[in-house]
C-alpha cells in the first residue's frame, strides 16, 4: 500500500449471513462490488462493523480472502485482526500478510481491559509479526480499553509498523489532533470512525478520512469530495441530509447498516449474529426509506434504496 494514500472513505465492509446465518459469500462479493463502485478509497474487512467477533477463524480467513482479492489493483485493503490475546492477533495478522492485505489493524485486547504493559506487549506482539502497516485502533464502549493520545504516541514512536491510527474514542476529533500533536511525522494518518458523525470537527484537526460503515459508502464518498474541494456549502448540505441516518444507525447498529444495504438491493438478508440490538420494524424501515429519499442525489442510480 502506498501510505500516502491513506487518505479519504476507508469503509469497513459488512459481513452479509443468509437468513439461517451462514456466511454469504455471494452476498460479500456483491457488497464489495457496492463498495468499489461507490469510489471508496480503501476497504476494511473483519472489523468491528463486519461482525468479526462474531466470525469463526475459518469464516474471518474466508471473509478477508474475499475482501483483498475483491480490492487488490484497486484499492488498498485492511484486515482487521484484533483478538483477545496478542498470540491470535499476530496469527491473524500473518494470515493477513499472505492473503496480500495492505494492512492490519487491532484493537487493544478485546473482552476485558488491560493494563498498559498488556497493551506494549499487544502491539508489539503484532507489529513483529508482520511487515505490514499496522493501525492503531481506539474505541470507547463495554470492555474497551480506551488510550490515552500520549500513550498511543508512545506505541507510535515504539513500533516501526505502527503508522496509523483510527481514533473513535470519547472525544475522537479533540484526541485526533492530540494523536498529529504528540506523534509528529511518524503518524502517517489518523482516521475517524463512528460512522463519520463527528468528521467535520475532525477535518478542523487534520484528520486524514474515516472509516465508516460501508451501506452509505457512495454518500460518504461525496461528502469527502466536496471536503477535499473546500466546497463548505455542499459539505453542509451533504452531511446534514446524511446525519439522521447515522443517528439511526448509532441506535440501531448492525441491524440497520444490514437493512440498509438490503433496501438498496446489495444483500438479500438483512441478518445479523450480533446480539444486543432490535431489528427495525415497518416504522424504521419507513423512516430510514425517508432519509434515504433525501439523500438520492448522492446516491448511485444502480443502488438507490427499494421501499
Amino acid at each position: 500500500m502506498d501510505r500516502t494514500s491513506f487518505r479519504g472513505i476507508f469503509v469497513i465492509v459488512t459481513t452479509p449471513f443468509t437468513a439461517d446465518l451462514r456466511l454469504d459469500e455471494e452476498g460479500l462479493e456483491a457488497t464489495m462490488e457496492f463498495c468499489l463502485a461507490a469510489g471508496v478509497h480503501g476497504v476494511v474487512a473483519n472489523a468491528l462493523a463486519s461482525e468479526g467477533g462474531y466470525l469463526s477463524e475459518a469464516e474471518r480467513k474466508r471473509a478477508a480472502e474475499i475482501v483483498v482479492g475483491r480490492a487488490k489493483g484497486r484499492v488498498p485493503s485492511i484486515v482487521a485482526v484484533s483478538a483477545p490475546h496478542h498470540s491470535i492477533a499476530a496469527d491473524y495478522a500473518r494470515q493477513a500478510e499472505a492473503l496480500g492485505a495492505d494492512a492490519v489493524m487491532a484493537l487493544p485486547p478485546t473482552l476485558h481491559p488491560s493494563t498498559i504493559a498488556d497493551l506494549k506487549a499487544h502491539y508489539r506482539a503484532i507489529g513483529a509479526a508482520t511487515a505490514l502497516p499496522l493501525v492503531i485502533q481506539n474505541v470507547i464502549g463495554q470492555g474497551a480499553t480506551t488510550m490515552s493520545a500520549a500513550l498511543i504516541a508512545e506505541l507510535v514512536n515504539e513500533i516501526p509498523t505502527a503508522r496509523f491510527v483510527k481514533e473513535e474514542s470519547g472525544y475522537p476529533a479533540q484526541t485526533v489532533g492530540e494523536i498529529i500533536r504528540l506523534c509528529g511525522d511518524k503518524v502517517e494518518g489518523v482516521m475517524g470512525g463512528r460512522a463519520g458523525k463527528t468528521l467535520l470537527e475532525e477535518v478542523r484537526h487534520g484528520v486524514s478520512g474515516t472509516m465508516p460503515a460501508c451501506e452509505i459508502a457512495d454518500v460518504h464518498v461525496a461528502l469527502w469530495h466536496a471536503i477535499e474541494a473546500k466546497d463548505d456549502r455542499r459539505v453542509r448540505g451533504i452531511f446534514n441530509r446524511l446525519l439522521p441516518l447515522l443517528d439511526m444507525e448509532s441506535n440501531y447498529g448492525m441491524p440497520l447498516m444490514k437493512e440498509v444495504l438490503k433496501m438498496r438491493g446489495v444483500i438479500g438478508s438483512a441478518a445479523v449474529r450480533q446480539s444486543g440490538f432490535r431489528m427495525l420494524d415497518d416504522h424504521a424501515r419507513e423512516e430510514a426509506a425517508t432519509i434515504m429519499d433525501d439523500l438520492t442525489e448522492y446516491m448511485l442510480p444502480a443502488y438507490r434504496h427499494r421501499r
